[in-house]
């Protein structure tokens, strides 16, 4: 069985650290390269770092930033927000990104996918997904989560695994920031209907929301914001009362 991962996320805007609630009402939540540091000298397994203002902004993710964390960082990096072709990728990975993390812009080009496979290898490309349950179906939102597409949860994540995508993040939106845990069973649906790795994101609140995400789905990796941030939770002791309940942890 893989190890499973804990993975902080970092969302950037105007160069800070924010968290909000099912993506509104945003709040400084500290200096990325500080927590970065930090994350990376306690346990973590590995740094995701979104942009969440690129793509709604039309700019790129801002290089010189990211190139101050990867420095900072020994553990892999993952880095998206605003990428919109390969070009757009090999600066990021010139500027330190392990992989990049595209949502909008794979809805809109689904041949993103292909290329940067092509390109850099399926485990370089994870897609991000950020699903919010409408009349009882999950669909696929994009730009920051402000619109709905046509694509429902569980079709998109077997159509980017098909276009070659490595990895999937997946973010319920009903969830996020609530801290009552992760939208488990589309997350296990989904995870058990694809053969790459799913990141479950969105309503982690406690080291027992991490327990029933691995215990209950087939989910790879969690990742939390805000319990990491304000220190509610510290990796190092999630990770040792996960291993009191066997689920093997890196």
């Amino acid at each position: 069985m893989l190890k499973k991962r804990i993975i902080p996320c970092l969302d950037i805007k105007n160069g800070r650290v924010v968290k909000g609630i099912q993506f509104e009402g945003l709040k400084d939540a500290g200096n990325p390269l500080e927590l970065a540091q930090f994350y990376s000298e306690n346990g973590a397994d590995e740094l995701v770092f979104l942009d969440i203002s690129a793509t709604l902004e039309n700019r790129k993710t801002l290089a010189d930033l990211v190139d101050q964390i990867a420095k900072k960082l020994s553990i892999p990096f993952t880095v998206g927000g605003g990428i919109n072709s390969v070009a757009d990728a090999k600066i990021m990975v010139q500027n330190g990104a392990d992989k990049v993390s595209i949502n909008s812009a794979a809805i809109k080009n689904p041949a993103l996918i292909s290329d940067l496979a092509k390109e850099f290898g399926s485990q370089f490309v994870v897609v991000a997904i950020d699903i919010k349950l409408v009349d009882n179906d999950w669909f696929v939102f994009v730009k920051g989560g402000t619109e709905q597409t046509d694509w429902k949860a569980l079709d998109w994540a077997k159509k980017v695994t098909e276009l070659g995508a490595g990895e999937i993040l997946l973010t319920s939106m009903n969830n996020d920031g609530e801290k009552k845990g992760f939208a488990l069973e589309i997350t296990n649906q989904i995870s058990e209907a694809i053969s790459i790795p799913v990141i479950a994101s969105g309503g982690a609140g406690s080291a027992d929301d991490f327990a029933e995400l691995f215990q209950k789905t087939q989910a790879s990796a969690g990742l939390a914001a805000s319990i990491f941030h304000y220190n509610e939770v510290a990796i190092p002791d999630l990770k040792n009362y996960l291993k009191t309940k066997n689920i093997p942890i890196r």
